[in-house]
Formats: structure tokens, C-alpha cells, sequence
């Protein structure tokens, strides 16, 4: 059911969970202070409880309220891309619930970039744990509409339009005065390099992250990559749909055309996903996307999606 802005706050101090905009998908939210919404968020999403939550924050400033550190790498980080879709994970304050950091001695944090949500989260004085609003593995949401088709409509959804970045945050740990890419997106590793005055490295340690599952972001239709026009069109049938990327020859089968620009692309990848996975085609076929830096977050869904 949709909410407005008021319900969305009560449900959300009652232990609630209701989903909610952002910049890059729509999020599954709850308090992130509180165990047992917490535990409604992994139910909801049949999501295993060794990964980790985003919190999302209303500032900056409250970031002490959970990450034992912040470094002058991390703050400057968090000054160049918040409010955005960039995620730090930072070694987590001993208060920090264990369900949220699946038992992790980090956290994962970011302000997000949607004015609702902004408004939902300083009104409220809330933190929100929201990981995307879907079924595990399950393709993620850029409308309301997405999380209604996907969780049924007795879930509370704050409707604010379609996503505008389209796929999940940058997701980056920081340690002392070094940084690691744990998850790729719209801000690229040369533009977090260049904020951050230095190259990434690779702490000795693991770091577990969210969207580091194999099969990830995925249709339930099968869906297989293809590397170029040529072979897609070789393999195009009544029982396949297309997913193309830039101008040229049409395949004989049902098509979406998105153009050359990755921005536009990683803005309507899910939401072309989820129509083409409505039309209950046997298989979906989808262009490689270029072999590029501005490309390799939108390749990475795609390769998880088909894996």
C-alpha cells in the first residue's frame, strides 16, 4: 500500500518495516536501532543473515553515532560524495547491532540523495536500515510499482518516482588512510581515487559487503549475456527478448533499445529487466555493455543477474 510522508514515520518509530525511495533503488527500511525490525527486513527478504545492512543517515554528523573511526580519508570521502550513492564501511562502534553488520566488525553507511527521503530521515531522527525492497537474488526495484509486483501490496511503500541513478550505491571500506572498492556503481574507482588523493588497495582481511552474492539482481527469467549484436542476433527467437545497447540492426524478437550512455543505461537496466521478465519469454538476451571504466558497474549486474 502506498503511504505518505506522516505514516511512513509512525511505522517506521513502531517497528515497522516500510519501503522507501532513493537515488539508486528503492530501499526495504527499518530502524536500524531496533532488532527485531531488523529481523523483519531478513524475513521479508528471505536475505541470509551473513550480509551485512546499509544505514542510511540524515548527515554527515551522525556518523559517530556509529562508526568507531572516521578518518580524514573517510570524511573527505563523505564530504566529496554524500548526499550520494556512495557507501563507507567503517570499522563499527561496539553498540552497532550485530544483525545489522551480520556479525562483521564494520559497518556500512551512507547519506542517500532522494529529497523524501532526506525529509523521512530528519524528521524522524532515524537511522534506516534499507537494503534493496525485493527478494533475495531477485532484481532490484526503481519504482514503487517493482516493490508492490515484488513483496504484494500490504507492504507500506513511500512512492518518490523512479530512481534516478537506477543501480546500487559505490560501496568503499576505509581503513586508517587506504580505501578498498568492495562493489562497483556510478561512482567510478577513478573518481574515488581522485577524492581520495591515492589508489585503492586490498586489506589482508575480507571485507563482507552487500551485492557480493554470485547470482545477484536477477530476473526469474533465465538471461544470458551476449557479446555482440551479431551472436544476439544468431540467437533471437519467438520464445526471446532483447536488451539492446546503442543503435543497429534489430534481432527477430521482441527488443528494448537503450542508448550508448552508460548513465541512461544504469538508470533503466532494472526497470527494462523487470518488463522484459513480464513477458514470460524462455530467455532474455542482453548486449554486453562496453569493456570500460563508466561501464563496469552496469557490467557487474549484468554478469550476476545471468550468472
Amino acid at each position: 500500500m502506498i503511504v505518505d510522508l506522516p505514516t511512513a514515520i509512525s511505522k517506521l518509530k513502531a517497528g515497522e518495516v516500510v519501503a522507501i525511495p532513493t537515488e539508486t533503488v528503492y530501499g526495504l527500511a527499518a530502524d536500524a536501532s531496533n532488532d527485531n525490525a531488523l529481523e523483519q527486513i531478513y524475513a521479508i527478504k528471505q536475505r541470509p543473515a551473513n550480509n551485512p545492512l546499509i544505514v542510511h543517515i540524515a548527515d554527515i554528523s551522525h556518523i559517530n553515532d556509529w562508526a568507531a573511526e572516521f578518518t580524514p580519508l573517510a570524511e573527505r570521502l563523505a564530504q566529496a560524495f554524500w548526499p550520494g550513492p556512495l557507501t563507507l564501511v567503517l570499522p563499527a562502534k561496539a553498540h552497532v547491532s550485530s544483525l545489522l553488520r551480520a556479525n562483521q566488525p564494520t559497518v556500512a553507511l551512507r547519506v542517500p540523495d532522494h529529497p523524501l527521503t532526506l525529509q523521512l530521515l530528519k524528521q524522524s531522527g532515524l537511522a534506516l536500515a534499507a537494503p534493496s525492497a525485493n527478494k533475495f537474488t531477485q532484481l532490484s526495484p526503481t519504482t514503487a510499482a517493482h516493490v508492490q509486483a515484488g513483496l504484494g501490496d500490504a507492504l507500506p511503500v513511500l512512492d518518490g518516482g523512479p530512481c534516478q541513478i537506477g543501480i546500487e550505491s559505490t560501496i568503499v571500506a576505509v581503513q586508517g588512510n587506504d580505501w578498498q572498492m568492495l562493489r562497483p556503481g556510478m561512482i567510478s574507482a577513478a573518481t574515488i581515487e581522485a577524492a581520495a588523493g591515492k589508489p585503492a588497495v586490498s586489506f589482508s582481511q575480507p571485507i563482507k559487503a552487500p551485492g557480493q552474492h554470485a547470482l545477484h539482481y536477477s530476473p526469474r527469467t533465465k538471461m544470458q549475456l551476449v557479446p555482440s549484436r551479431k551472436e544476439l542476433i544468431a540467437l533471437a527467437n519467438d520464445s526471446t527478448a532483447a536488451l539492446l545497447i546503442g543503435e543497429g540492426v534489430l534481432p527477430n524478437c521482441k527488443s528494448f533499445q537503450l542508448n550508448k550512455h552508460a548513465p541512461n543505461v544504469a538508470q533503466h537496466l532494472y526497470s527494462t529487466l523487470h518488463q522484459m521478465d513480464a513477458l514470460g519469454k524462455q530467455l532474455l538476451l542482453v548486449e554486453t555493455p562496453p569493456d570500460a571504466p563508466e561501464w563496469a558497474a552496469i557490467l557487474d549486474r549484468m554478469t550476476r543477474a545471468a550468472s
